[in-house]
């Protein structure tokens, strides 16, 4: 695999001009009856815990392919709430509200307002009208809960449609509603028979959350049929779990997968291709029941070649010496500790980074920075795992990254794959594994990888090289060695705070630069990114033709400043030059 020497096109060649490149989304065109509407959104429960939450401004979420029910769903909700208010009302005593002012009348002013703010709210709460909003369109993944989004418009709680990372969020409480699909329960008994004939095997039911409800009604057959040692998992909100969102058997322990590997799993509908890799390294076999179609044919998922050209990329991405961190969620509670995670793992490394915030990630934003070598994704454990030839440089996921800045030698690659970063934060913090314990820690380099890079020689920095050309890479860590933060008016020879007297105040005045041939430094650092510009782009903006600026000077060599003059004044449609000639 041979990497790419120039940008992708991504101008709209002009026979296309007027096709709209956007992918149709599949809408079902069955109109669900008001009593299918009912249950399949579970009406009932929701309004029950927007009452119990006291929640008045309710944000509701839903995919592309539910789009086609919202206005429906949001009429049923608002005259349910209507409806439940009513009735609070009517099951309130009616004297209570004389009583209290018959109490209020000799309380004075700053009293009364001490007691409204102590009772009055919890009461009056129950007769505020709740305001509903639809959020049409998600920032990010739909298998995410849009909080940015809610806050726009100041949502207390969001109601979230469809299937669901279960990512844990930040700012919000949430209410899912997974809504439910149909499955052919005795096609499904029969695949899994002629799957598992052995019917003392230990198997897993698993299911994706729109068929999870299926799941009891499928165990109670198949132990009827006579298989002992079935186990039905059930949801949770834990990504990190050894099987992610799903409860574990009673013989297996978070901290340890070794037992999990006994059993096999069975997936009712393909699962996301991420699942399929963190379960790869934990189970025995996993097989697949699809239900895109009427007679479904069990499946054996394999991730064998996936993994390897996963591995591939890394091996790509060890000697890259700038790379871009997409945040690609602002609503998973712990993104921004997997940021700095991501940071300082960069930077122990001597290399460059930059932050970006998008929204849905594509190969149109990327490319614009054509200068970054591979890209890590902060996002949800479902969507950071980006499959695409479009890309131009590589995607990764940060549990990738710590594998790419480890060193030839100790890059071990045991089929494991982790997508929660959540996860992989705990396992830092308890095994102290990711090697970001110091800034000036040498960590993920080839050689023994250990010990400060202070106490190392540059001469004795090991050579890095392409594993996939062999060619030696001499820009491999642009950054070099991190420099100690040394304290404002200090020096060496004196102690951090304690200003030198002999030491010279730093300059304020205003020098030219020939901006053509320096290149811009922080901290006495080339900056990578200004150096692609001054040597590789081919169009570095407007003006960037004028080879030179020219000033105009006096005898004694100051830049003499232009005279003033009188410049344009009228409209549009006729320029009055100087207050004479008009011009057109």
């Amino acid at each position: 695999m041979e990497m790419e020497t120039s940008a992708p096109v991504l101008s709209t060649p002009a026979e296309h001009i007027f096709e709209d490149p956007t992918p149709a989304v599949a809408v079902t065109e069955v109109r669900l009856s008001d009593e299918q509407l009912y249950l399949q959104y579970e009406v009932k429960r929701t309004v029950s815990e927007i009452r119990q939450g006291r929640w008045k401004r309710i944000a509701l979420q839903f995919p592309d392919d539910m789009l086609v029910d919202a206005p429906r769903v949001f009429e049923r909700l608002r005259e349910d709430l209507k409806t439940e208010r009513r009735r609070v009302r009517q099951l309130k005593p009616p004297a209570q509200a004389e009583d209290v002012s018959e109490s209020l009348k000799d309380v004075d002013l700053d009293d009364e307002r001490a007691i409204a703010m102590q009772s009055g709210p919890e009461e009056d709460s129950e007769d505020i009208e709740e305001r509903l909003c639809i959020l049409a369109d998600t920032s990010y993944g739909a298998c995410c809960v849009d909080e940015i989004a809610a806050e726009h418009v100041d949502a207390d709680v969001v109601v979230h449609y469809g299937r669901s990372c279960l990512s844990p969020t930040a700012r919000l409480p949430v209410i899912y509603v997974f809504t439910s699909k149909p499955l052919d329960i005795d096609a499904a008994i029969t695949s899994f028979t002629q799957t598992y004939p052995a019917k003392h095997e230990k198997v897993c039911l698993m299911a994706d959350i729109p068929y999870h409800h299926h799941l009891p009604t499928l165990a109670s057959r198949l132990l009827a049929e006579g298989y002992t040692n079935l186990f039905q998992t059930s949801i949770i909100h834990d990504p990190s779990s050894l099987l992610p969102n799903r409860t574990l058997p009673p013989d297996v322990h978070q901290d340890t997968s070794e037992n999990l590997k006994e059993y096999a799993v069975f997936h009712v509908s393909t699962p996301p291709t991420s699942l399929l890799l963190i379960l790869s390294s934990r189970v025995r076999s996993i097989h697949i029941l699809p239900t895109s179609h009427s007679n479904p044919t069990t499946l054996e998922a394999s991730t064998a070649s996936l993994l390897r050209r996963r591995y591939a990329l890394l091996t790509q991405l060890s000697t890259v010496p700038i790379f871009g961190i997409l945040i690609n969620t602002l609503s998973v509670s712990n993104y921004l500790s997997a940021l700095t995670y991501c940071q300082k793992l960069i930077r122990n490394a001597g290399k460059k980074y930059y932050v970006f915030v998008v929204g849905k990630v594509n190969a149109a934003k990327v490319a614009n920075f054509s200068e970054i070598g591979g890209w890590v994704v902060i996002g949800c454990w479902e969507s950071s795992l980006i499959e695409s030839k479009e890309f131009w440089r590589p995607v990764i996921t940060p549990f990738e990254l710590e594998v790419a800045l480890h060193g030839d030698e100790e890059r071990v690659w045991g089929y494991e794959w982790v997508g929660d970063f959540g996860a992989l934060l705990g396992r830092d913090g308890k095994e102290g594994t990711s090697g970001v314990e110091g800034e000036g820690e040498m960590v993920g380099q080839a050689g023994d990888g250990k010990g400060n890079w202070d106490d190392q020689p540059s001469d004795d920095e090991p050579p890095e090289f392409d594993l996939r050309t062999g060619r030696y890479v001499s820009h491999s860590r642009p950054m070099g060695r991190p420099k100690k933060a040394v304290a404002p008016n200090s020096s060496p020879d004196t102690p951090n705070g304690v200003s030198s007297s002999s030491s010279p105040a730093a300059s304020s005045a205003l020098i030219q630069r020939n901006t053509k041939s320096d290149v811009a430094t922080i901290n006495g650092t080339l900056s990578p990114a200004a150096e692609f510009l001054r040597s590789k782009r081919t169009w570095q903006g407007l003006g960037s033709d004028h080879q030179e600026i020219a000033y105009e000077r006096d005898e004694q060599g100051e830049i003499r400043g232009a005279g003033m003059e009188e410049g344009r004044s009228g409209v549009a449609r006729g320029y009055a030059v100087g207050g004479g000639e008009v011009r057109r």
